[in-house]
């Protein structure tokens, strides 16, 4: 059982370290190419700025849970 459970352990850190790579460099692209296009959306149009950042957030979760559950795959030789 302990065998199993330090497995376990290390597949999360590893996904852990990955998916946090992910999550700053997508700000960083994110910022790189859509900051100030980002910027002159907010203080010009507020209304598009808000759905435009609500519709980069569920992408970036749709795309983050895709290569999370891809991961757990790999790591744990497994489909969930």
């Amino acid at each position: 059982m302990k065998k199993e459970t330090a497995k376990t352990l290390r597949a999360f850190l590893i996904e852990l370290v990955i998916y946090a790579v992910l999550v700053v460099g997508y700000f960083f692209l994110v910022l790189h190419f859509l900051g100030e296009w980002l910027h002159h959306l907010e203080t010009r149009h507020r209304y598009t700025y808000g759905g435009v950042a609500i519709l980069l957030i569920i992408g970036q979760a749709v795309v983050l849970e895709n290569v999370t559950t891809l991961l757990l795959r790999l790591l744990r030789g497994r489909s969930e």
